[in-house]
């Protein structure tokens, strides 16, 4: 039979809503019976409360049994809000989820999270707060715990429970420089990633920039090809004006193409489309229109049209599959040899709005399958990058986050863990940075290679700046 939590039954204790005495009651049509007997397994286990788009309320599984919570109901401390599970949601046992309520309704700084089967009526499990998140407020340990605030946001894995520390020292120089010269980018440069003497960079605006050293160790745009002023870019088709946040290659460099990762089509903003697109660079031209497309839109949370995502980077199956890396789609160790034709690797994105990490696999043919789902620690991701020479990706936040850095590399148990935390150059201002890319480890001099940032707010009218890390 099942267990009902009436709304007048709950009570208030440490700060979090609990069930009040358990009565049995008779079996709610409006439930599928398959909740029957597991239902409350399933725990709010994380809340990222900003009051704005990206406010998430993330779901935890502490049972043994899949359970399927597709049209089960969010709510804030009004009843009127109401947030419904997508048809498909299934919770594996030990598995976490998170939600994006920011577009139904804002979670305040004294605010509650509740939720309920698909009747609305029956509450399983419920979270009230009397201050905003700061950066997350979580259960440890997941799933059963008391909620505090958390040391990271780790919307999706397993929640941020050790001793909180704050990032460390930038590991590199302390010091930093403009890398461009005045007035070129003007607003709006967002992802970067440097192939050897190239250093690749979109626009939000839909434009893609292949930059050259100027021979004072800054960067300039290439002056012929149709690069002199960056060019512009539309979806398959010629159509639309993609709003280009990252910017990455596979294994086989830019001939192979040139990937980038937009969150909507400039000329309908409203409306969230996040895709990766790919583009052949071999040509000249002032226009490029994408040869092939992957709308991932509607395998993701939802989210602002303006919260998508920022940035992208591509892992080879090499290193994942000697990893031992899990593909979250089959709960196995990955094995590339079961996709069709793809680009020898896992391309990553990250979703702004919620720090939350995803890997796909992306195949020649036009399909996708997602094999990953992970945090990045920190509120939000604008920019991904793979290292191979360390064998750690790279994911940064912008000024929302102080400028921090984190790295992440696969554990022991096949999924991708924070490695650590960095803060941002001591030298270098809170600035609005969306791009970042790493030179390779043929620049290392002396123990120290060059990193890049572009600063997508253009301050002091340069968009890029240089400093070091440690090889």
């Amino acid at each position: 039979m099942y267990r009902s939590i009436g709304r007048g039954r709950r009570r208030v204790l440490a700060g979090f809503l609990v069930a009040g005495p358990l009565l049995a009651a008779p079996v709610l049509s409006a439930v599928p019976v398959a909740h029957a007997a597991v239902f409350d397994d399933v725990r709010i286990n994380e809340v990222v409360t900003r009051g704005d788009a990206g406010d998430s309320v993330e779901l935890f599984n502490k049972g043994t049994a899949t359970v399927d919570v597709s049209g089960w109901v969010l709510r804030d401390g009004d009843r009127d809000h109401v947030y419904r599970i997508a048809s498909g949601s299934a919770l594996a046992a030990g598995e976490a989820r998170a939600f994006v309520v920011g577009d139904s309704f804002g979670l305040g700084s004294g605010d509650e999270a509740r939720l309920y089967l698909a009747d609305g009526e029956t509450l399983v499990d419920g979270f009230s707060w009397s201050e905003h998140s700061d950066p997350s407020w979580s259960r440890c340990p997941d799933g059963s715990g008391e909620f505090g605030q958390a040391a990271a946001v780790s919307l999706g894995g397993l929640n941020s429970c050790g001793s909180p520390g704050g990032p460390v020292v930038w590991p590199g120089g302390s010091g930093v420089e403009t890398a461009d010269a005045s007035g070129v980018f003007g607003e709006d440069l967002s992802g970067l990633f440097q192939e050897g003497d190239v250093l690749w960079g979109v626009q939000n605006s839909g434009k893609l920039w292949r930059l050259v050293q100027d021979g004072v160790g800054g960067w300039e745009p290439e002056g012929g090809g149709g690069w002199s002023s960056g060019r512009v870019l539309r979806f398959t088709g010629g159509s639309g004006s993609p709003d280009s946040e990252g910017v990455t290659l596979a294994g086989s460099g830019s001939a192979g193409g040139v990937f980038v990762a937009s969150e909507r089509d400039g000329d309908v903003s409203g409306t969230s489309r996040l895709s990766v697109l790919r583009y052949d660079v071999t040509g000249s031209g002032s226009l490029l229109a994408a040869s092939r497309e992957w709308d991932l839109t509607s395998d993701l949370p939802g989210t602002g049209s303006n919260l998508g995502f920022e940035g992208i980077t591509w892992i080879p199956d090499a290193y994942l599959s000697g990893a031992g890396f899990r593909d979250a789609s089959t709960g196995a160790v990955y094995d590339p040899a079961g996709y069709g034709a793809h680009s020898g690797g896992v391309f990553f994105v990250g979703l702004e709005g919620t720090g939350m990490i995803y890997g796909y696999v992306l195949t020649d043919s036009g399909s996708y399958t997602r094999v990953a789902s992970f945090s990045s620690g920190m509120a939000g991701v604008m920019e991904l990058q793979w290292e191979p020479q360390a064998e750690r990706l790279w994911a940064v936040c912008d000024d929302t986050c102080e400028g921090r850095h984190s790295t992440l590399k696969v554990d022991t148990s096949g999924a991708f863990a924070t490695a650590a935390v960095y803060d941002r150059p001591a030298g270098m201002p809170n600035y609005n940075n969306e791009g970042f890319t790493l030179a390779g480890s043929d620049a290392c001099v002396a123990g120290s290679k060059p990193v890049h940032w572009a600063d997508d707010a253009n301050d002091g009218g340069h968009a890029l700046r240089r400093g070091t890390i440690t090889c």
